[in-house]
């Protein structure tokens, strides 16, 4: 009876083992397939010539699925001495820029009078102070050239913002707009193309799609585990029928 309910116990475990890491093979290959056409989605949109921002009217109706990383183009005039700064240790999709530093926030007023934030670029950590790089200060109408993003969303390990310095630790300008007082109603925000101010800071730049891709090598990873296991419990079975004969 001991050794007959040990067998159960085994060929239950090994059974379900198997039938779990199978399970997580299929799912990895289930994610490349949406980790492929997302790039695919991405690169197509980015690709795309510029368009106009939608009006204000439409802003409730617009959604990440359907409208993040849409190339858009716009009048707008920066408000002077305004900005938020986000931390950031690097992008992985501004290859371009290397080591800490800041994505610089600042308000736009458009044509009809509405704010949007536009992340206008990254300064280096030594460059935070607004006066090192006065020059690059805006005036006067500019036709922005961006990307359509939204809101990140924040984690476990995501620091708390510090406003009364002036540093956020996430991409979200509802709450810099609320701390600064900026009547901005996008759900969005632009990420800067161009123009390049003058003395190159705050720096903007296209956005280049560079997602990590590795769910085949997870999957097969798996699934060399599922076969792993299976083979231990069928050479651990064959050698307890031969010890029974």
């Amino acid at each position: 009876m001991k050794r007959g309910g040990g067998l159960i116990e085994a060929t239950i475990f090994a059974f379900a083992g198997v039938a779990i890491l199978i399970g997580l093979g299929i799912w990895q290959l289930d994610r490349k397939v949406w980790k492929e056409n997302l790039i695919l989605t991405l690169n197509t949109r980015l690709a795309r010539a510029p368009e106009d921002l939608p009006p204000r009217e439409s802003w409730p109706r617009l959604v990440p699925d359907s409208n993040e990383f849409t190339r858009v183009t716009f009048p707008a005039e920066f408000l002077a001495g305004e900005e938020a700064l986000v931390y950031s240790a690097g992008s992985a999709f501004r290859p371009d820029v290397h080591g800490p530093g800041y994505w610089v926030f600042a308000p736009a007023r458009l044509a009809g009078g509405s704010i949007v934030l536009v992340d206008r670029g990254f300064v280096p950590l030594d460059r935070k102070d607004l006066a090192t790089r006065a020059q690059g200060a805006l005036s006067g109408t500019i036709e922005v050239v961006g990307v359509l993003r939204w809101p990140e969303t924040r984690g476990t390990f995501t620091p708390p913002d510090e406003p009364q310095n002036n540093v956020w630790y996430l991409r979200d300008p509802k709450a810099m707009a609320v701390a600064k007082k900026w009547d901005a109603a996008a759900p969005f925000y632009i990420e800067q193309e161009s123009p390049v101010p003058p003395g190159g800071l705050p720096k903007p730049g296209k956005l280049v799609v560079n997602l990590p891709d590795d769910h085949l090598q997870y999957a097969l990873t798996w699934f060399a585990l599922a076969l792993g296991l299976a083979g231990v419990y069928v050479t651990w079975l064959a050698g307890r029928l031969r010890r029974r004969v």
